[in-house]
């Protein structure tokens, strides 16, 4: 909200939810009988089209959020080099009550305003009135409405809440208080309710003002460049009618500078246009990008997953991953992103960190969950994790950690493979097994002096078990053929603290991996933690008995920044230990690999983590 918020902030229908969209139900059937009653050809056809065309601003502001979120995973021709918080992302949740508006006060207008029924398709006498009475009045009353914004009383109670947003994404563009939004809404129908008044009004000259308004909007609150400097060199008059995304971020920035809605020669009239403008503009186009230093190579997962990356639907990717069934009436459109990621032949860019100096990237294969357990897509798996790896050395970083699957020791041996295929590979692999492993052994809760260990048998599972029997901590295991693989890897002086699990075992910790089944579970005794060792969560049989630790993961320190997107199904600014690990490979300065069967000091990973600011995810 505002600093100070003042009278009609609120929106009517924000304790409504998502449930505000009923507000619209009544012109749902209303239209609907209308097409059943009279037909197509007698029915008021601009009136019928304002639902349609609210969808299609929805899609069309969608498709900027989606290139707007990609261009900054991959610090494309930034303006504002600085990251975006959770904080932005929720205050800027309810970019859609913008269309829920305009959509009613558009239907109102078509059923009771004069001229307003029965539009013609096109008139080209109305898209002309149209025009100038944007370039003019409109224009011009909104330079003086904006900078009436800007004074102390009304930037405190109203303005105040959009220039929140320093870094804008382009719906930031219509993050505004009720009251400010219904006035902005008021002054763009002037150009409209003219022409209906006048009788020049048609349903195409209408739906085009429309997208311009929202595709100048949504591009002049996008965080990178893209108008090319030859434009206005060819068409100089063109720099006083259209602005840039590099014009309004400095309003942003400098805040009394560039008040012009879309058309920049108001400021040139009254002097306040930013002598920065241009030189701002220049140097965005130039494309300097800082070379990554740590990529985390992650893959998508259910068929739902593809909406929760950071730039499919924000406010899904601002919450730990969960199957919706908002999602699932989707179906045709996931699997079909499923076939275009299949034939797509390279990792994706998911999102983009700073900490310090360091630049951080998380890629993504382009394969699901299930492609890893398919014997046909191990090979082109592969082929895709080396093609990423290859890229990350061609680009100067200095850590590519594996995450999720792409670390299997099945698929290429806990990334042995590619050392083997590339041994001089600059950059260091790591599959953080020291520090996953270390993240579990810090949760079993003091004074244990027993666990159990259950599940396939992996990399972190048997880092976990020579530790803890170092350490005197009994570790017994469920699985005789896994018990005695184990026993062979754990040192001698230590190989007398695991055993196998007896019938009356009553150890309230267990360590779980994938593999487990659920009669094995509920023989647990009541009261148990599971502490998982995989990477994916398990199934959560019975809650009311058993506590369910999270995967290997911690939170992170503040000074990791732009972090506005969950990681799978780890809760707000915490990550998986697979993906720290690289992070702090790399603050480290190690010049080492951890792969295939080597570990790092696990206690020199975990002291080195907490000393960058890394802490343990609080138990219950």
């Amino acid at each position: 909200m505002a600093t100070n918020p003042g009278l009609l902030s609120e929106f009517p229908w924000e304790r409504l939810g998502s449930y505000k969209y009923m507000l619209l139900a009544p012109w749902v059937v209303h239209g609907l009988h209308l097409v059943a009653t009279r037909g197509w050809r007698d029915a008021d056809l601009g009136y019928i089209l304002i639902l349609p065309n609210m969808i299609l601003r929805a899609l069309h502001s969608q498709a900027w959020i989606t290139v707007s979120r990609l261009q900054n995973a991959r610090g494309k021709r930034q303006i504002v080099h600085r990251g975006i918080e959770f904080q932005q992302v929720d205050r800027e949740r309810n970019w859609d009550d913008n269309l829920i508006l305009s959509t009613i006060l558009m239907l109102l207008a078509a059923l009771y305003m004069p001229g307003g029924q029965n539009l013609p398709l096109w008139r080209t006498d109305g898209l002309v009135l149209l025009a100038l009475i944007h370039a003019g009045p409109v224009e011009f009353l909104y330079y003086w409405f904006h900078r009436a914004l800007h004074h102390h009383f009304l930037y405190t109670r109203y303005h105040s809440h959009h220039h929140d947003s320093i870094v804008t994404e382009p719906i930031t563009s219509v993050i505004h208080p009720f009251a400010e939004l219904l006035a902005y809404t008021f002054l763009f129908s002037i150009p409209m309710t003219t022409c209906q008044l006048t009788g020049t009004g048609s349903i195409i000259v209408f739906a085009v003002y429309l997208i311009y308004i929202d595709f100048m909007n949504n591009m002049g609150h996008c965080n990178f460049e893209f108008v090319p400097n030859w434009l206005f060199k060819w068409i100089p008059p063109l720099k006083y009618l259209m602005y840039t995304p590099s014009f309004h971020s400095l309003h942003h920035t400098q805040f009394r500078t560039n008040y012009s809605l879309f058309m920049p020669f108001y400021d040139y009239i009254y002097n306040t246009m930013d002598k920065a403008s241009d030189t701002l503009h220049e140097n965005s186009l130039k494309d300097i990008t800082k070379e990554v230093d740590v990529v985390h190579l992650t893959h998508l997962t259910s068929l739902q997953s593809i909406y929760h990356i950071n730039y499919g639907f924000s406010q899904y990717a601002s919450k730990p991953y969960s199957s919706m069934w908002q999602l699932r009436i989707m179906w045709p459109v996931s699997y079909l992103s499923m076939l275009l990621t299949c034939v797509y032949g390279s990792w994706f860019t998911l999102e983009r960190n700073f900490m310090g100096k360091l630049t951080i990237q998380s890629w993504a294969i382009p394969r699901y969950n299930f492609h890893y357990g398919l014997n046909l897509e191990k090979e082109a798996i592969n082929s895709l994790v080396v093609k990423a790896i290859c890229e990350a050395d061609k680009k100067g970083a200095k850590v590519v950690s594996l995450g999720l699957l792409n670390q299997g020791q099945n698929l290429n041996g806990s990334g042995q493979l590619y050392l083997q295929k590339y041994p001089k590979l600059g950059v260091k692999l790591v599959d953080g097994t020291s520090l996953a492993a270390a993240v579990i052994a810090n949760s079993i809760p003091q004074g244990t002096y027993q666990v159990v260990l259950a599940g396939d048998i992996s990399k972190v599972a048997r880092a976990v078990a020579q530790a803890l029997c170092r350490k005197n901590i009994k570790v017994t295991m469920t699985n005789t053929q896994d018990y005695h693989f184990l026993k062979a890897k754990i040192p001698e002086d230590a190989a007398g603290n695991l055993s196998l699990l007896s019938k009356t075992g009553t150890a309230k910790v267990w360590l779980i991996g994938e593999g487990l089944d659920a009669d094995e579970q509920l023989t647990a005794p009541k009261g148990t933690r599971f502490i998982p060792y995989s990477q994916f969560p398990p199934r959560k049989l019975r809650e009311e008995c058993y506590t369910y630790s999270m995967t290997p993961a911690m939170c992170v320190p503040k000074t990791l920044q732009n972090v506005h997107s969950c990681e799978n199904w780890l809760p707000r600014r915490v990550m998986s230990a697979w993906r720290i690990a690289g992070i702090v490979h790399a603050l480290e300065g190690w010049n080492e690999h951890e792969c295939g069967d080597t570990v790092l000091d696990m206690d020199k990973v975990w002291s080195a983590a907490i000393s960058h600011g890394f802490r343990p995810v609080a138990t219950d």
